[in-house]
Protein backbone atom coordinates (compact mmCIF):
# COMPACT_ATOMS: atom_id res chain seq x y z
CA UNK A 1 0.00 0.00 0.00
CA UNK A 2 2.95 2.17 0.95
CA UNK A 3 4.72 1.53 -2.40
CA UNK A 4 1.45 2.65 -4.52
CA UNK A 5 0.93 5.72 -2.47
CA UNK A 6 4.57 6.65 -3.02
CA UNK A 7 4.31 5.52 -6.48
CA UNK A 8 1.29 8.26 -7.54
CA UNK A 9 2.63 10.76 -5.58
CA UNK A 10 5.75 10.48 -7.63
CA UNK A 11 3.88 10.05 -10.61
CA UNK A 12 2.35 13.56 -9.70
CA UNK A 13 4.66 15.50 -8.80
CA UNK A 14 6.43 14.53 -12.38
CA UNK A 15 3.59 16.07 -14.26
CA UNK A 16 3.20 19.04 -11.93
CA UNK A 17 6.67 20.44 -11.41
CA UNK A 18 7.29 20.33 -15.20
CA UNK A 19 4.14 22.06 -15.49
CA UNK A 20 4.98 24.74 -12.88
CA UNK A 21 8.29 25.18 -14.05
CA UNK A 22 7.31 25.88 -17.88
CA UNK A 23 4.99 28.74 -16.76
CA UNK A 24 7.17 32.06 -16.52
CA UNK A 25 6.06 34.89 -14.24
CA UNK A 26 4.56 38.08 -15.31
CA UNK A 27 5.64 41.32 -14.45
CA UNK A 28 3.76 44.87 -14.18
CA UNK A 29 5.57 48.13 -14.02
CA UNK A 30 4.54 51.94 -14.56
CA UNK A 31 4.49 55.64 -13.66
CA UNK A 32 2.25 57.24 -11.26
CA UNK A 33 1.58 60.54 -11.87
CA UNK A 34 -1.07 64.08 -11.05
CA UNK A 35 -3.02 65.53 -13.78
CA UNK A 36 -0.47 68.07 -13.97
CA UNK A 37 2.08 65.56 -15.06
CA UNK A 38 3.95 65.79 -11.20
CA UNK A 39 5.26 62.22 -10.79
CA UNK A 40 3.84 60.99 -7.12
CA UNK A 41 6.43 59.34 -4.79
CA UNK A 42 5.20 56.93 -1.99
CA UNK A 43 2.06 56.28 -3.62
CA UNK A 44 0.55 52.61 -2.72
CA UNK A 45 0.27 50.54 -5.79
CA UNK A 46 -2.02 46.97 -4.91
CA UNK A 47 -2.38 44.51 -7.47
CA UNK A 48 -5.28 42.42 -6.88
CA UNK A 49 -6.32 39.14 -8.19
CA UNK A 50 -9.28 36.43 -8.16
CA UNK A 51 -7.64 34.48 -5.69
CA UNK A 52 -6.60 35.50 -2.18
CA UNK A 53 -2.81 36.37 -3.81
CA UNK A 54 -2.50 40.24 -3.62
CA UNK A 55 0.81 42.52 -4.47
CA UNK A 56 1.57 45.66 -3.16
CA UNK A 57 4.49 48.33 -3.86
CA UNK A 58 5.17 51.89 -3.49
CA UNK A 59 6.30 54.33 -6.27
CA UNK A 60 9.67 55.89 -5.80
CA UNK A 61 10.91 59.60 -6.36
CA UNK A 62 9.91 59.34 -10.10
CA UNK A 63 6.43 57.72 -9.38
CA UNK A 64 7.84 54.53 -11.09
CA UNK A 65 6.46 50.90 -9.87
CA UNK A 66 7.31 47.76 -10.36
CA UNK A 67 6.06 44.08 -9.05
CA UNK A 68 7.49 41.02 -10.36
CA UNK A 69 6.86 37.18 -10.04
CA UNK A 70 3.06 37.90 -10.51
CA UNK A 71 1.07 34.33 -12.32
CA UNK A 72 -0.24 35.04 -16.04
CA UNK A 73 -3.96 35.85 -15.57
CA UNK A 74 -6.37 38.64 -15.30
CA UNK A 75 -5.63 41.50 -12.70
CA UNK A 76 -7.13 44.52 -11.29
CA UNK A 77 -4.30 48.12 -9.94
CA UNK A 78 -5.93 49.88 -7.08
CA UNK A 79 -3.70 53.09 -6.52
CA UNK A 80 -3.51 55.38 -3.41
CA UNK A 81 -2.09 58.36 -2.25
CA UNK A 82 -3.10 61.44 0.04
CA UNK A 83 -4.87 64.28 -1.01
CA UNK A 84 -6.05 62.36 -3.77
CA UNK A 85 -8.93 59.60 -4.83
CA UNK A 86 -8.37 56.11 -5.50
CA UNK A 87 -7.62 55.19 -9.34
CA UNK A 88 -8.65 51.82 -10.09
CA UNK A 89 -7.97 50.02 -13.23
CA UNK A 90 -9.19 46.48 -13.97
CA UNK A 91 -8.89 43.91 -16.79
CA UNK A 92 -5.34 43.73 -16.78
CA UNK A 93 -4.43 40.62 -18.74
CA UNK A 94 -0.90 39.21 -17.92
CA UNK A 95 0.69 36.91 -20.14
CA UNK A 96 3.33 34.48 -19.48
CA UNK A 97 6.62 35.79 -19.52
CA UNK A 98 5.29 39.29 -20.38
CA UNK A 99 5.83 43.02 -18.81
CA UNK A 100 2.82 44.85 -18.85
CA UNK A 101 3.13 48.66 -18.67
CA UNK A 102 0.47 50.40 -16.56
CA UNK A 103 0.41 54.06 -16.30
CA UNK A 104 -2.30 55.77 -13.83
CA UNK A 105 -2.98 59.63 -13.29
CA UNK A 106 -4.50 60.51 -9.48
CA UNK A 107 -7.51 62.82 -9.40
CA UNK A 108 -8.54 65.09 -7.13
CA UNK A 109 -12.40 65.00 -6.25
CA UNK A 110 -12.89 68.03 -8.62
CA UNK A 111 -10.77 66.61 -11.28
CA UNK A 112 -13.04 63.29 -11.43
CA UNK A 113 -16.25 65.18 -11.69
CA UNK A 114 -15.50 67.34 -14.20
CA UNK A 115 -16.81 66.65 -18.07
CA UNK A 116 -13.86 66.72 -20.02
CA UNK A 117 -10.94 64.08 -20.35
CA UNK A 118 -7.84 65.75 -17.62
CA UNK A 119 -4.55 66.41 -19.24
CA UNK A 120 -2.31 63.96 -18.13
CA UNK A 121 1.76 63.63 -18.53
CA UNK A 122 0.91 61.54 -21.59
CA UNK A 123 -0.59 64.44 -23.34
CA UNK A 124 1.99 66.76 -22.29
CA UNK A 125 5.21 64.61 -23.87
CA UNK A 126 2.77 64.15 -26.51
CA UNK A 127 3.46 66.65 -29.78
CA UNK A 128 1.48 65.16 -32.04
CA UNK A 129 -2.36 66.50 -32.28
CA UNK A 130 -3.77 63.28 -30.70
CA UNK A 131 -7.47 61.97 -31.12
CA UNK A 132 -9.42 62.11 -27.81
CA UNK A 133 -13.03 60.81 -26.92
CA UNK A 134 -15.17 61.72 -24.20
CA UNK A 135 -15.05 57.94 -23.46
CA UNK A 136 -11.82 58.59 -22.01
CA UNK A 137 -12.74 60.79 -19.23
CA UNK A 138 -12.60 59.58 -15.42
CA UNK A 139 -15.45 58.15 -14.31
CA UNK A 140 -16.42 57.98 -10.07
CA UNK A 141 -17.37 54.86 -9.08
CA UNK A 142 -17.90 52.50 -5.60
CA UNK A 143 -16.13 49.69 -5.18
CA UNK A 144 -17.83 46.67 -3.25
CA UNK A 145 -16.23 48.05 0.31
CA UNK A 146 -17.39 51.74 0.25
CA UNK A 147 -14.14 52.91 -1.04
CA UNK A 148 -14.78 55.80 -4.08
CA UNK A 149 -12.29 55.45 -6.65
CA UNK A 150 -12.06 56.79 -10.48
CA UNK A 151 -11.99 54.24 -12.49
CA UNK A 152 -9.73 54.84 -15.26
CA UNK A 153 -10.65 52.83 -18.85
CA UNK A 154 -7.80 50.74 -20.52
CA UNK A 155 -5.48 52.40 -22.69
CA UNK A 156 -4.64 51.78 -26.52
CA UNK A 157 -6.22 48.48 -27.71
CA UNK A 158 -9.25 47.32 -26.18
CA UNK A 159 -10.91 51.16 -25.79
CA UNK A 160 -14.66 50.64 -27.28
CA UNK A 161 -14.40 54.19 -28.47
CA UNK A 162 -14.69 56.03 -32.04
CA UNK A 163 -11.73 58.51 -32.02
CA UNK A 164 -11.34 60.82 -34.34
CA UNK A 165 -10.00 64.44 -35.47
CA UNK A 166 -9.89 67.28 -37.99
CA UNK A 167 -7.02 69.72 -38.44
CA UNK A 168 -6.81 72.67 -41.24
CA UNK A 169 -3.08 73.98 -42.17
CA UNK A 170 -1.88 76.82 -44.18
CA UNK A 171 1.49 77.39 -45.07
CA UNK A 172 3.66 80.49 -47.27
CA UNK A 173 6.34 78.20 -49.57
CA UNK A 174 9.78 78.73 -48.68
CA UNK A 175 10.71 81.71 -51.08
CA UNK A 176 9.47 83.89 -48.36
CA UNK A 177 6.70 85.12 -46.06
CA UNK A 178 4.82 86.96 -48.54
CA UNK A 179 3.57 84.88 -51.01
CA UNK A 180 0.26 82.54 -51.29
CA UNK A 181 -0.29 80.04 -48.69
CA UNK A 182 -0.55 76.88 -49.98
CA UNK A 183 -3.49 74.86 -47.49
CA UNK A 184 -4.28 71.55 -46.90
CA UNK A 185 -6.87 69.56 -44.71
CA UNK A 186 -6.09 66.32 -42.78
CA UNK A 187 -8.20 64.11 -40.48
CA UNK A 188 -7.39 60.51 -38.69
CA UNK A 189 -10.15 58.16 -37.55
CA UNK A 190 -9.85 54.86 -35.33
CA UNK A 191 -12.38 52.55 -34.83
CA UNK A 192 -12.38 49.44 -32.44
CA UNK A 193 -13.41 46.09 -34.30
CA UNK A 194 -13.79 42.70 -32.68
CA UNK A 195 -12.94 43.54 -29.00
CA UNK A 196 -9.27 44.54 -28.96
CA UNK A 197 -8.46 45.66 -32.82
CA UNK A 198 -8.13 48.62 -34.36
CA UNK A 199 -9.11 50.11 -37.74
CA UNK A 200 -7.71 53.15 -38.60
CA UNK A 201 -8.34 55.64 -41.73
CA UNK A 202 -5.89 59.39 -41.89
CA UNK A 203 -5.72 61.32 -45.13
CA UNK A 204 -4.29 64.88 -46.21
CA UNK A 205 -5.53 66.87 -49.18
CA UNK A 206 -3.74 70.01 -50.52
CA UNK A 207 -4.94 72.77 -52.38
CA UNK A 208 -2.02 74.45 -53.59
CA UNK A 209 -2.10 75.96 -57.23
CA UNK A 210 -2.78 73.82 -59.63
CA UNK A 211 -4.11 70.21 -59.40
CA UNK A 212 -4.81 69.48 -55.68
CA UNK A 213 -2.49 66.26 -53.96
CA UNK A 214 -3.68 63.70 -51.70
CA UNK A 215 -2.63 61.03 -49.25
CA UNK A 216 -4.69 58.10 -47.60
CA UNK A 217 -4.12 55.74 -45.50
CA UNK A 218 -5.80 52.61 -44.16
CA UNK A 219 -4.61 50.35 -41.55
CA UNK A 220 -5.57 47.42 -39.47
CA UNK A 221 -4.00 46.20 -35.70
CA UNK A 222 -4.63 42.69 -34.22
CA UNK A 223 -3.72 42.51 -30.91
CA UNK A 224 -2.42 39.26 -29.68
CA UNK A 225 -2.64 37.61 -26.54
CA UNK A 226 1.17 37.28 -26.27
CA UNK A 227 1.32 41.38 -26.25
CA UNK A 228 2.55 41.14 -30.50
CA UNK A 229 0.53 44.03 -32.28
CA UNK A 230 0.74 43.07 -35.68
CA UNK A 231 0.25 45.61 -38.31
CA UNK A 232 -1.06 46.31 -41.98
CA UNK A 233 -1.25 50.00 -43.88
CA UNK A 234 -2.08 50.75 -47.30
CA UNK A 235 -1.34 54.04 -48.16
CA UNK A 236 -1.68 55.73 -51.91
CA UNK A 237 -0.38 59.21 -52.33
CA UNK A 238 -0.97 61.08 -55.81
CA UNK A 239 0.83 64.85 -56.26
CA UNK A 240 0.25 66.58 -59.47
CA UNK A 241 3.92 68.97 -60.14
CA UNK A 242 3.71 71.22 -62.98
CA UNK A 243 4.39 69.75 -66.29
CA UNK A 244 5.87 72.53 -67.61
CA UNK A 245 9.51 70.87 -69.42
CA UNK A 246 8.36 66.86 -68.05
CA UNK A 247 6.70 64.65 -70.21
CA UNK A 248 4.13 62.95 -66.88
CA UNK A 249 1.03 64.72 -65.88
CA UNK A 250 1.82 63.44 -61.72
CA UNK A 251 3.04 61.21 -59.61
CA UNK A 252 1.13 58.57 -57.47
CA UNK A 253 2.72 56.18 -55.67
CA UNK A 254 0.90 52.66 -53.42
CA UNK A 255 2.75 50.86 -50.61
CA UNK A 256 1.91 48.15 -48.31
CA UNK A 257 3.24 48.31 -44.82
CA UNK A 258 3.51 46.01 -42.62
CA UNK A 259 5.05 45.90 -39.03
CA UNK A 260 4.82 43.48 -35.62
CA UNK A 261 6.58 43.33 -32.37
CA UNK A 262 7.86 41.15 -30.17
CA UNK A 263 8.88 40.56 -26.36
CA UNK A 264 10.82 37.96 -24.75
CA UNK A 265 10.38 38.61 -21.02
CA UNK A 266 11.99 41.90 -19.66
CA UNK A 267 14.87 41.43 -21.82
CA UNK A 268 14.60 41.77 -25.13
CA UNK A 269 11.95 43.97 -27.60
CA UNK A 270 11.78 43.14 -31.31
CA UNK A 271 10.43 45.96 -33.82
CA UNK A 272 10.38 44.96 -37.27
CA UNK A 273 8.20 45.52 -40.48
CA UNK A 274 8.46 46.84 -44.15
CA UNK A 275 7.14 48.61 -47.14
CA UNK A 276 6.64 47.51 -50.81
CA UNK A 277 6.53 50.88 -52.92
CA UNK A 278 5.31 50.69 -56.55
CA UNK A 279 5.72 54.89 -57.82
CA UNK A 280 4.33 55.54 -61.01
CA UNK A 281 6.40 58.87 -62.26
CA UNK A 282 7.91 59.08 -66.18
CA UNK A 283 7.63 55.42 -65.86
CA UNK A 284 7.15 52.57 -62.74
CA UNK A 285 9.37 51.96 -59.87
CA UNK A 286 9.40 49.06 -57.34
CA UNK A 287 11.56 49.72 -53.90
CA UNK A 288 10.79 46.84 -51.15
CA UNK A 289 12.13 48.81 -47.73
CA UNK A 290 12.49 46.70 -44.69
CA UNK A 291 12.83 47.70 -41.13
CA UNK A 292 13.47 46.82 -37.78
CA UNK A 293 14.67 47.67 -33.92
CA UNK A 294 16.37 45.34 -31.30
CA UNK A 295 16.05 47.14 -27.73
CA UNK A 296 18.16 45.07 -25.05
CA UNK A 297 17.29 45.68 -21.60
CA UNK A 298 20.38 44.97 -19.74
CA UNK A 299 18.67 46.76 -16.56
CA UNK A 300 15.36 49.18 -16.16
CA UNK A 301 17.50 52.08 -16.83
CA UNK A 302 19.77 50.85 -19.30
CA UNK A 303 18.87 49.93 -23.04
CA UNK A 304 20.91 48.33 -25.82
CA UNK A 305 19.14 48.88 -29.37
CA UNK A 306 20.72 47.83 -32.88
CA UNK A 307 18.56 49.60 -35.51
CA UNK A 308 18.77 49.12 -39.30
CA UNK A 309 16.30 51.18 -42.06
CA UNK A 310 15.99 51.95 -45.46
CA UNK A 311 14.31 55.20 -45.64
CA UNK A 312 14.81 58.60 -43.98
CA UNK A 313 11.99 59.35 -40.97
CA UNK A 314 9.70 61.99 -41.23
CA UNK A 315 10.71 65.61 -40.53
CA UNK A 316 9.22 66.59 -37.28
CA UNK A 317 8.49 69.94 -35.77
CA UNK A 318 10.97 70.84 -32.65
CA UNK A 319 8.52 69.97 -29.88
CA UNK A 320 7.05 66.78 -31.42
CA UNK A 321 8.00 63.19 -29.80
CA UNK A 322 9.13 60.34 -32.24
CA UNK A 323 5.77 58.66 -31.48
CA UNK A 324 4.23 61.78 -32.85
CA UNK A 325 5.87 62.21 -35.84
CA UNK A 326 3.57 61.00 -38.57
CA UNK A 327 2.89 63.44 -40.64
CA UNK A 328 1.76 62.00 -43.96
CA UNK A 329 2.79 65.34 -46.05
CA UNK A 330 5.80 64.18 -44.72
CA UNK A 331 6.28 61.03 -45.49
CA UNK A 332 6.45 58.75 -48.74
CA UNK A 333 9.12 57.89 -51.22
CA UNK A 334 12.19 60.65 -52.18
CA UNK A 335 12.12 60.98 -56.21
CA UNK A 336 14.78 63.77 -58.00
CA UNK A 337 15.64 63.38 -61.89
CA UNK A 338 18.65 63.46 -63.71
CA UNK A 339 18.74 64.12 -67.19
CA UNK A 340 14.93 63.30 -67.45
CA UNK A 341 15.54 59.69 -66.16
CA UNK A 342 13.34 59.24 -62.82
CA UNK A 343 15.25 57.84 -59.94
CA UNK A 344 14.45 56.94 -56.05
CA UNK A 345 16.11 57.43 -53.45
CA UNK A 346 18.03 54.06 -51.59
CA UNK A 347 19.55 53.51 -48.18
CA UNK A 348 21.25 51.49 -45.89
CA UNK A 349 20.96 52.98 -42.71
CA UNK A 350 22.46 51.05 -39.46
CA UNK A 351 22.92 51.91 -35.63
CA UNK A 352 23.80 50.78 -32.32
CA UNK A 353 23.07 52.78 -29.30
CA UNK A 354 23.28 52.58 -25.94
CA UNK A 355 20.70 54.69 -23.36
CA UNK A 356 21.43 55.03 -19.86
CA UNK A 357 18.88 56.85 -17.24
CA UNK A 358 20.28 58.82 -14.52
CA UNK A 359 17.12 59.83 -12.50
CA UNK A 360 16.07 63.07 -14.46
CA UNK A 361 18.66 62.40 -17.06
CA UNK A 362 19.26 60.22 -20.44
CA UNK A 363 22.29 60.11 -21.80
CA UNK A 364 22.72 58.41 -25.12
CA UNK A 365 25.74 56.98 -27.51
CA UNK A 366 25.47 56.14 -30.99
CA UNK A 367 27.54 54.78 -34.07
CA UNK A 368 25.97 54.83 -36.94
CA UNK A 369 26.85 54.05 -40.68
CA UNK A 370 24.97 55.38 -43.60
CA UNK A 371 24.54 54.24 -47.36
CA UNK A 372 22.56 56.19 -49.51
CA UNK A 373 22.11 56.29 -53.54
CA UNK A 374 20.23 58.94 -55.43
CA UNK A 375 20.58 61.47 -52.32
CA UNK A 376 17.67 63.55 -52.86
CA UNK A 377 18.77 67.50 -52.03
CA UNK A 378 16.23 70.15 -51.07
CA UNK A 379 16.83 73.78 -53.21
CA UNK A 380 14.51 76.98 -53.35
CA UNK A 381 14.33 79.06 -56.09
CA UNK A 382 12.38 80.34 -59.21
CA UNK A 383 13.09 77.19 -61.54
CA UNK A 384 11.32 75.14 -64.15
CA UNK A 385 11.69 71.59 -64.65
CA UNK A 386 13.04 72.25 -68.41
CA UNK A 387 16.03 71.36 -67.76
CA UNK A 388 15.65 68.24 -67.26
CA UNK A 389 17.58 68.45 -63.57
CA UNK A 390 14.84 69.61 -60.73
CA UNK A 391 11.63 68.49 -60.06
CA UNK A 392 9.41 71.29 -58.21
CA UNK A 393 7.37 70.17 -54.93
CA UNK A 394 4.12 72.27 -55.46
CA UNK A 395 3.06 71.66 -51.83
CA UNK A 396 6.27 73.40 -50.45
CA UNK A 397 7.75 75.50 -52.74
CA UNK A 398 10.80 74.14 -53.32
CA UNK A 399 12.16 71.58 -55.69
CA UNK A 400 14.49 68.27 -54.99
CA UNK A 401 17.97 67.48 -56.82
CA UNK A 402 19.66 64.64 -57.34
CA UNK A 403 23.05 65.17 -55.72
CA UNK A 404 26.10 62.61 -55.31
CA UNK A 405 26.04 59.19 -53.40
CA UNK A 406 26.82 59.80 -49.96
CA UNK A 407 28.91 56.84 -47.62
CA UNK A 408 29.45 57.96 -44.04
CA UNK A 409 30.02 56.71 -40.59
CA UNK A 410 29.33 58.57 -37.71
CA UNK A 411 28.97 59.36 -34.01
CA UNK A 412 26.01 60.64 -31.95
CA UNK A 413 25.38 61.75 -28.15
CA UNK A 414 22.40 62.83 -26.79
CA UNK A 415 21.79 64.18 -23.58
CA UNK A 416 18.06 65.17 -21.99
CA UNK A 417 17.79 66.78 -18.83
CA UNK A 418 14.01 67.38 -17.26
CA UNK A 419 14.74 70.65 -15.70
CA UNK A 420 11.43 71.22 -14.46
CA UNK A 421 7.82 68.92 -14.33
CA UNK A 422 7.08 71.09 -17.58
CA UNK A 423 10.43 72.30 -18.59
CA UNK A 424 13.10 69.86 -20.81
CA UNK A 425 16.41 70.49 -21.82
CA UNK A 426 17.66 68.40 -24.57
CA UNK A 427 21.56 69.04 -26.46
CA UNK A 428 22.39 66.74 -29.18
CA UNK A 429 25.74 66.45 -30.75
CA UNK A 430 26.78 64.82 -34.05
CA UNK A 431 30.16 64.01 -36.45
CA UNK A 432 29.89 62.29 -39.77
CA UNK A 433 29.99 62.88 -43.43
CA UNK A 434 27.87 64.91 -45.12
CA UNK A 435 27.55 66.22 -49.00
CA UNK A 436 29.75 69.40 -49.64
CA UNK A 437 29.86 71.45 -52.86
CA UNK A 438 33.50 73.54 -52.68
CA UNK A 439 33.83 76.52 -54.61
CA UNK A 440 31.42 79.68 -56.19
CA UNK A 441 30.06 79.79 -58.75
CA UNK A 442 29.21 76.59 -59.49
CA UNK A 443 26.49 75.76 -62.67
CA UNK A 444 23.72 73.89 -61.85
CA UNK A 445 24.48 70.82 -64.05
CA UNK A 446 28.27 70.43 -62.89
CA UNK A 447 26.92 71.23 -59.02
CA UNK A 448 26.33 66.85 -58.89
CA UNK A 449 30.05 66.09 -60.42
CA UNK A 450 31.39 68.34 -57.97
CA UNK A 451 30.13 67.56 -54.75
CA UNK A 452 32.09 66.18 -52.14
CA UNK A 453 32.43 64.41 -49.00
CA UNK A 454 33.39 66.55 -46.37
CA UNK A 455 33.56 65.72 -42.42
CA UNK A 456 31.30 67.96 -39.90
CA UNK A 457 30.85 68.49 -36.58
CA UNK A 458 26.74 69.58 -35.55
CA UNK A 459 25.83 70.57 -32.11
CA UNK A 460 22.15 71.17 -31.68
CA UNK A 461 20.30 72.44 -28.27
CA UNK A 462 16.40 72.05 -27.82
CA UNK A 463 13.86 73.10 -25.11
CA UNK A 464 10.56 72.58 -25.03
CA UNK A 465 7.83 72.56 -22.20
CA UNK A 466 4.36 73.70 -20.88
CA UNK A 467 3.32 76.94 -19.61
CA UNK A 468 1.43 76.45 -16.56
CA UNK A 469 -1.68 78.45 -17.01
CA UNK A 470 -2.39 78.91 -20.52
CA UNK A 471 -1.33 75.06 -21.29
CA UNK A 472 0.65 76.18 -24.18
CA UNK A 473 2.85 73.75 -25.61
CA UNK A 474 6.17 75.20 -26.84
CA UNK A 475 9.51 73.92 -28.18
CA UNK A 476 12.40 75.51 -29.61
CA UNK A 477 15.93 74.77 -31.05
CA UNK A 478 18.78 75.60 -33.11
CA UNK A 479 21.24 73.48 -34.76
CA UNK A 480 24.96 74.35 -35.83
CA UNK A 481 26.93 72.75 -38.23
CA UNK A 482 30.91 73.48 -38.43
CA UNK A 483 30.88 74.08 -41.98
CA UNK A 484 28.96 74.35 -45.08
CA UNK A 485 27.05 71.23 -45.59
CA UNK A 486 24.46 70.31 -48.19
CA UNK A 487 22.99 67.61 -46.21
CA UNK A 488 22.60 67.03 -42.34
CA UNK A 489 25.21 65.61 -40.24
CA UNK A 490 22.80 62.59 -39.12
CA UNK A 491 20.31 62.02 -41.54
CA UNK A 492 18.60 59.28 -40.09
CA UNK A 493 18.38 60.95 -36.33
CA UNK A 494 15.08 59.90 -35.12
CA UNK A 495 16.54 60.37 -31.23
CA UNK A 496 14.69 62.85 -28.88
CA UNK A 497 17.52 64.91 -29.38
CA UNK A 498 16.69 65.24 -33.41
CA UNK A 499 15.54 68.89 -34.42
CA UNK A 500 16.08 70.43 -37.85
CA UNK A 501 19.46 72.83 -38.71
CA UNK A 502 19.29 76.54 -37.41
CA UNK A 503 16.45 78.50 -35.73
CA UNK A 504 12.74 76.37 -35.04
CA UNK A 505 9.84 77.28 -33.08
CA UNK A 506 6.87 75.25 -32.63
CA UNK A 507 3.73 76.61 -30.61
CA UNK A 508 0.37 74.18 -29.53
CA UNK A 509 -1.95 76.16 -27.77
CA UNK A 510 -5.18 74.85 -26.39
CA UNK A 511 -8.73 76.90 -27.07
CA UNK A 512 -11.56 76.99 -24.91
CA UNK A 513 -14.22 74.80 -26.03
CA UNK A 514 -18.13 74.22 -25.56
CA UNK A 515 -18.48 72.35 -22.12
CA UNK A 516 -21.33 70.26 -23.43
CA UNK A 517 -20.02 69.30 -26.46
CA UNK A 518 -17.16 66.38 -26.87
CA UNK A 519 -14.65 68.89 -28.66
CA UNK A 520 -11.11 69.33 -27.94
CA UNK A 521 -9.64 72.71 -30.13
CA UNK A 522 -5.93 73.32 -30.71
CA UNK A 523 -4.11 75.69 -32.51
CA UNK A 524 -0.34 75.37 -33.56
CA UNK A 525 2.40 77.13 -35.25
CA UNK A 526 5.20 75.31 -36.54
CA UNK A 527 8.54 78.08 -38.06
CA UNK A 528 11.45 76.56 -39.66
CA UNK A 529 15.14 78.04 -40.39
CA UNK A 530 13.81 81.78 -39.19
CA UNK A 531 16.81 82.96 -40.36
CA UNK A 532 17.39 81.44 -43.74
CA UNK A 533 20.43 80.05 -43.02
CA UNK A 534 22.65 77.61 -44.81
CA UNK A 535 21.05 78.36 -48.23
CA UNK A 536 24.70 77.86 -50.83
CA UNK A 537 24.12 79.62 -54.24
CA UNK A 538 23.95 77.62 -57.74
CA UNK A 539 23.89 79.03 -61.22
CA UNK A 540 21.12 77.96 -62.83
CA UNK A 541 20.63 77.29 -67.03
CA UNK A 542 18.65 80.69 -67.38
CA UNK A 543 20.79 82.83 -65.47
CA UNK A 544 18.88 82.76 -62.01
CA UNK A 545 20.42 81.59 -58.61
CA UNK A 546 18.92 79.17 -56.88
CA UNK A 547 19.77 77.81 -53.57
CA UNK A 548 20.55 74.08 -52.43
CA UNK A 549 19.64 73.86 -48.65
CA UNK A 550 19.47 71.46 -45.30
CA UNK A 551 16.13 72.79 -44.26
CA UNK A 552 14.12 75.85 -46.19
CA UNK A 553 12.73 78.60 -44.56
CA UNK A 554 8.91 78.02 -44.29
CA UNK A 555 5.75 78.92 -41.60
CA UNK A 556 2.79 76.41 -41.22
CA UNK A 557 0.01 76.77 -38.70
CA UNK A 558 -3.57 75.84 -38.20
CA UNK A 559 -6.09 74.32 -36.84
CA UNK A 560 -7.19 70.86 -35.03
CA UNK A 561 -10.86 69.90 -33.66
CA UNK A 562 -10.97 66.19 -31.77
CA UNK A 563 -13.32 64.32 -31.08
Amino acid sequence: MVRRLGFWILAILGVAVPAMAGSRPASLRGYVRSTAGVPQMGATVEVLSATALNFKAFTDDRGFFTISDLIPGTYSIKVSAPSFLPTWRDRITLHEGAAAVVNLTLNTLFEGLQLGPPRTSQDDDDWKWTMRSTANRPVLRMLPDGTVVVAMGPEGAGSQATKASLSFLAGSPSAGYGTAPDMATGFAVEHPVFGTDAWTMEGNVGYSEGAPSAILRTGFTHHLANGSEPTVALTIRHFAPPPVGLPTTGFEAVSLTTTDNLTFGNVLELKFGSELQTIQFMGRITAFQPFGTADLHLSPDTVLEYAYTTSRPPCRAPGESVAGAADLAGTGPRISIASFAPALERAHHQEVSLSRRFGKTNLQVALFSDQVSNTVLTGVGEVTAGSGELLPDVTSGTFSYQGKDLDTQGVRVVLQRKLRSDLTATVDYGYGGVLDLPGADVELHDARGAMTIARRHAVAGKLSGRLPHAKTQWAASYGWTSGQALTPVDLFNASPGQSDPFLNLYLRQPLPGIAFLPIHMEAMLDLRNLLAQGYVPVMGQDGRTVYLVQSARAVRGGLAFVF
